[in-house]
């Protein structure tokens, strides 16, 4: 039977890649392609794919987001589809979930399809092959310090403490201390990954909020809340969020 697969990726020349490849593998059958993490959770949903070949690193939800999102209990295969080794690879080897540096080779490609073939027939080893993935990754992460800005020809040091929120702002991210805001090139995926979530928490898909400068919780409309911090700033908490929230200062 044919396997349906995926492919999740922000560039389209890697899509057309891995598209080229399976050629050479007809019992692989594309059902759809998404270009972000969002896409990709609502192809999951419309296509039930067996296989989902998944880039780490994409604008908004990055690939280990999505597989958090869906779950161990209802993820498909996964492939992560990486260019940077930094992502933690003896992690991927630990754990024996299926990887590929870009550029992909086709040696390489016919061994992870192999594994999966292998794998479409033991359901509960790909589920624990994830989640031992993702507990590898949470157990060697280091959490980010301090934050170098660039603002007015200056270079800025701050400390993670320093920072009341993180918000989205198109490409970048705003840092805010105090009635200042920075510039910081980066997504709020990646940032997130890199924050200590004992002190930092994501309360909307733009905001991230460090604990220690909330002031209260109000009560906002369709059930949803306005996180006010110590200096006057009011943030959306969207129902999305809001387990993570009660979770985290639950813990206090």
């Amino acid at each position: 039977m044919l396997i349906r697969t995926l492919i999740v990726d922000d560039e389209p020349l890697a899509r057309k890649r891995i598209r080229a490849l399976l050629r050479d593998h007809p019992d692989f059958d594309v059902v759809a392609e998404a270009e972000n993490g969002d896409e990709a959770l609502e192809a999951v949903r419309e296509h039930d794919p067996e296989l989902v070949f998944l880039d780490v690193q994409m604008p908004g939800l990055d690939g280990f987001e999505v597989v958090r999102s869906l779950g161990p209990e209802h993820c498909p295969l996964i492939v992560f589809v990486t260019a940077f080794e930094q992502y933690a690879l003896q992690a991927f080897q630990v754990s024996a979930v299926q990887y590929l540096l870009k550029p992909i080779g086709r040696e390489e490609f016919g061994r992870a399809l192999d594994r999966v073939r292998k794998l479409r027939g033991e359901p509960e080893d790909a589920s624990t092959s994830v989640t031992k993935l993702l507990d590898q990754l949470r157990d060697r992460r280091t959490f980010l310090q301090r934050v170098l800005v660039k603002a007015r020809g200056r270079a800025l040091l701050f400390r993670i403490e320093e920072i009341d929120w993180f918000e989205s702002a198109g490409n970048y991210i705003r840092l805010h201390i105090g009635t200042d805001g920075y510039l910081l090139r980066e997504t709020m995926s990646g940032l997130e990954e890199k924050l200590d979530p004992q002190r930092f928490v994501r309360v909307h898909r733009t905001a991230i909020v460090n604990v220690d400068r909330i002031r209260e919780l109000q009560a906002a409309s369709h059930g949803d809340y306005m996180v006010v911090l110590k200096t006057g700033a009011q943030i959306t908490l969207s129902r999305v969020y809001r387990d993570r929230l009660d979770t985290l200062l639950g813990r206090l």
